[in-house]
């Protein structure tokens, strides 16, 4: 029996062997179709997207970091320096004004601009994967070629969804748009508004019919010298103080009807869709963050030294420094993976939820480390570590809280190994 198995081995091996070879130069004759890189393989346009962004980043921005943050404001000479730089409509058509760059880009431009200042990061990171991609992917062409070409160069824009009672429940949201004529007259207010101290345009979220739940939300263009529209209260923050946060009041805000994006009651689809892909650029936001705080506190411990050796040659000290660099890089292949996923087409939910959960986690153990590492100086308001760690934690709480990241996660995975 052994003899006769063995034999039986012996001829089906060729076979296996012809499938093998058959298999390889199926592959070969293949490979030039489609390549397996890595996750840090950027085209060349984007390769050279992140160099100038890099660059703008330390020649424009780096300068200002401290004193915008002293004053709680953003100097209009940053936020020009954006449009003129193109960083403000990376996605954008070239024929609508904008770069005409992938999404991988934009969150590059956030990344980069986030180790510098996390205040500007975000500031760019909503104009363009919340504001921008509104108006490309839902808007008439109508709006698109009223509104993206100036987006692209000028005008800044903000994203309106939370209330007083809507935060993480976004769909109890209370403003009222109610239909007169070929106008909506809107009624209400907004909180917690990104760049609505400086927008020119506002997305505002608002409902047309309080019983019919989310089935009523709608998505209007209002334009800021629209009357009864308010810039109110700017909150005074923890972090990111240059970026600004304000209350948004509308009082019989009239606005036309072709300023609807997209169908009157599908303003919760939009709100769902584009949350996820801005979640991906709060992870490239919160990796630059932790990326920057890293790079900053790195060379110090080879200069600083004690009980004569540099505090980066301690075992104890090494270890941690590695183990920091390993949590940044895994944060930076998520973040990648669900930026690409999304540019593919293919679901990105799960990917996008798990990239900001986790990048938020990782900037807030980077920044708390570099403070530590640097020991008294450190914790002084002389160097930017302390910044980055008064800016990481809002990385927990906007555009998703973790726990809301968590349940995001869950369910999928539930309904996954359920089916």
């Amino acid at each position: 029996m052994f003899t006769a198995l063995a034999s039986s081995r012996r001829l089906a091996q060729p076979l296996v062997l012809r499938s093998v070879r058959a298999f390889t130069a199926s592959a070969i004759a293949k490979q030039d179709a489609f390549v397996p890189k890595s996750l840090h393989t950027l085209s060349e346009d984007e390769e050279m997207m992140k160099d100038a962004v890099s660059r703008f980043a330390r020649e424009v921005v780096q300068p200002r970091v401290s004193s915008m943050d002293e004053a709680e404001t953003m100097e209009p000479s940053v936020i020009r320096g954006l449009f003129d730089a193109g960083l403000m409509g990376v996605e954008t058509p070239v024929e609508l004004g904008g770069a005409g760059a992938s999404f991988t880009s934009a969150i590059v431009v956030v990344e980069e601009l986030a180790k510098i200042d996390p205040s500007v990061s975000v500031l760019c990171d909503v104009h363009n994967t919340l504001v921008n991609t509104v108006f490309r992917t839902y808007a008439s062409s109508f709006l698109q070629e009223k509104y993206l070409p100036a987006l692209s160069t000028s005008a800044l824009g903000c994203f309106c969804l939370s209330e007083p009672t809507a935060g993480s429940d976004a769909f109890a949201l209370q403003t009222r748009a109610t239909a007169d004529g070929t106008d909506y007259v809107l009624n209400g207010a907004k909180m917690w508004i990104t760049n609505s101290n400086e927008a020119d345009v506002f997305l505002v979220f608002a409902t047309i019919d309080p019983t019919l739940g989310y089935r009523g939300i709608t998505c209007f263009v209002v334009d800021r010298n629209t009357p009864g529209l308010t810039v109110a209260k700017k909150e005074k923050k923890l972090g990111i103080r240059a970026s600004s946060t304000c209350q948004v009041s509308f009082d019989d805000v009239r606005v036309p009807a072709s300023h609807v994006i997209g169908e009157v009651g599908k303003g919760y689809k939009i709100a769902i869709e584009i949350l996820n892909e801005g979640r991906i650029g709060i992870a490239a936001q919160m990796l630059g963050l932790a990326q920057g705080a890293f790079d900053h506190v790195m060379p110090y411990l080879f200069q600083r030294k004690q009980f004569g050796s540099r505090i980066g040659d301690f075992q104890a000290m090494q270890h941690q420094y590695a183990q920091i660099a390993t949590e940044i890089e895994a944060a930076r292949l998520l973040t990648y993976n669900a930026a690409r996923m999304k540019e593919e087409g293919k679901p990105f939910a799960r990917e996008a939820a798990m990239a900001k959960l986790y990048a938020s986690q990782v900037a807030e153990r980077a920044a708390s480390k570099a403070v530590e590492w640097m020991g008294g100086v450190g914790f002084t308001r002389d160097m930017p570590v302390e910044k980055y760690y008064r800016d990481c934690k809002i990385g927990a709480i906007y555009e998703g809280t973790s726990n809301i990241q968590l349940q995001t996660i869950a369910k999928i995975l539930a309904k996954q190994y359920q089916e």
